[in-house]
């Protein structure tokens, strides 16, 4: 048995992998096997027997600037040699101050509540925003609205405002769902109506129904610019200007998750700048840490802090967990922002989203992509197929070419780390091509040829 046989027996055996099926990972005929990664640098992954794979999504949307950054791993050493955790009830530590005061500074959100991950934070900013209006004096204001296709995390406060059924259909006993307004996806677009015509045919449904059902409406929670989960659906900027202007004139909190599409995706350091507005609640995780660390973290107005500002201690915000603050994940993320600052990212990431949009340009007049599409350093491209586990099949084939992709429904996309390089990139879009063409062909073999409904699910596994 090699190396690589025994970490996927051992795995099977005793681990239950995310978002997965764990049947389609058996070792005899698995739709996709485990890849047992050893060591990680770069955008590489690399296994126990000399193969490697180019991290073209990011571990999940995580990784900013390469594994294994040596920055990054320096802070994390030198954190280690003085404080390893501490609670934050009670107790305060640098780098949870340093990351609270430099957050604040980049976002004009004075505040920060932090967690362990995306889903914790959309929870956290949810609670906070219900108990706001109850403080207020208006506890009749406790419902949310989210927008079609929406994809918040999988706790169930997080997927009470999610609109993917695959997630969410199962636990639906358990949830109190929030009313869902039409998406701006730019894939809607009438013949002849722009991506801003989408936005202002969405946001004129969202007023809509703002003026009908503020009087019990706490947030409204929109991922800006691209709903990732939706199969990277792209919006104009339109509509978050609409969203805020909506949400003063009803009295309503606007919460942001940037948990996949902050810190630089999008091409500025946070998706909503575009748009030059400020949300009442800011959610980030996932690259917050340049993907090395779990932590999250709610960004609050003065307003919203206010609220619970009082003697009564039923009035605070008593939400916790155990490793809220971390001193090693706040490290890691005080050394993630040095980087930005210290490299021009922002500069950079511009010059390479440029550089591989040219690299995927056959990719993107490929006669079954529909849909070629790119916001900063994320590229996606609907593909007409009638597979119903194309994404399975896609992802297995860009194995093959050494890539890690996972497509999302029969949307293939890519969100690299931000270092790739030229060759790097010439690499990921060829790969990423013939996987394509590979998939393709074996629908052909089976006698499939219609295209399918647009579907936005994360059914790689």
């Amino acid at each position: 048995m090699s190396v690589n046989d025994d970490w996927r027996r051992r795995s099977l055996a005793a681990v239950w992998h995310p978002c997965t099926q764990m049947k389609l990972h058996e070792p005899q005929g698995a739709a996709l096997p485990l890849i047992p990664v050893a060591r990680a640098e770069g955008v590489w992954l690399h296994d126990h027997e000399g193969n490697r794979y180019l991290d073209a999504i990011s571990s999940w949307w995580v990784n900013l600037f390469g594994h294994n950054h040596p920055a990054i791993r320096a802070a994390l050493i030198d954190q280690l040699h003085t404080l390893d955790h501490v609670m934050l009830a009670g107790f305060t530590h640098a780098p949870v101050v340093e990351l609270s005061e430099r957050l604040g500074a980049l976002t004009g959100l004075g505040h920060a509540f932090y967690g362990s991950d995306g889903a914790s934070a959309t929870e956290i900013a949810l609670k906070m925003s219900a108990h706001h209006w109850r403080n207020a004096g208006r506890g009749g204001k406790n419902r949310f609205v989210g927008v079609a296709g929406g994809y918040h995390g999988e706790t169930v406060g997080a997927l009470a405002v999610t609109d993917i059924p695959l997630f969410r259909e199962a636990y639906a006993p358990l949830l109190r769902l929030a009313a869902t307004v039409p998406s701006p996806d730019a894939r809607q677009a009438a013949p002849g109506e722009t991506p801003a015509g989408v936005a202002e045919r969405a946001a004129t449904a969202l007023g809509d129904w703002l003026a009908e059902h503020a009087h019990e409406t706490a947030a409204v929670i929109i991922e800006p610019l691209i709903q990732c989960a939706a199969g990277m659906a792209m919006h104009d900027p339109l509509y978050l200007r609409r969203a805020r202007e909506l949400c003063d004139r009803h009295q309503v909190h606007l919460v942001l998750d940037e948990i996949a599409v902050g810190f630089g995706r999008t091409g500025t350091l946070f998706a909503h700048q575009q748009a030059g507005i400020r949300p009442d609640f800011l959610c980030l995780s996932k690259g917050l840490t340049g993907g090395t660390l779990p932590l999250s973290v709610v960004l609050s107005t003065d307003a919203v802090f206010a609220a619970f500002y009082d003697d009564a201690v039923a009035r605070g915000f008593l939400h916790s967990h155990s490793y809220t603050g971390n001193p090693l994940a706040c490290r890691a993320a005080l050394a993630t922002l040095d980087l930005f600052e210290q490299t021009d990212a922002l500069r950079q990431n511009a010059a390479s989203s440029a550089r591989l949009a040219a690299q995927f340009a056959p990719l993107s007049a490929h006669p079954r992509v529909r849909h070629a599409r790119q916001c900063g350093m994320v590229f996606a491209w609907d593909v007409a197929s009638s597979l119903p586990d194309f994404a399975r099949r896609c992802a297995r084939h860009a194995l093959a070419q050494g890539l890690l992709l996972r497509p999302i429904g029969h949307t293939l996309y890519a969100m690299p780390p931000y270092v790739i390089d030229e060759a790097e990139g010439e690499l990921l879009a060829r790969g990423a091509l013939a996987a394509l063409q590979a998939t393709l062909d074996e629908e052909v073999a089976a006698g499939a040829g219609r295209e399918p409904t647009h579907q936005g699910v994360m059914d790689a596994v």
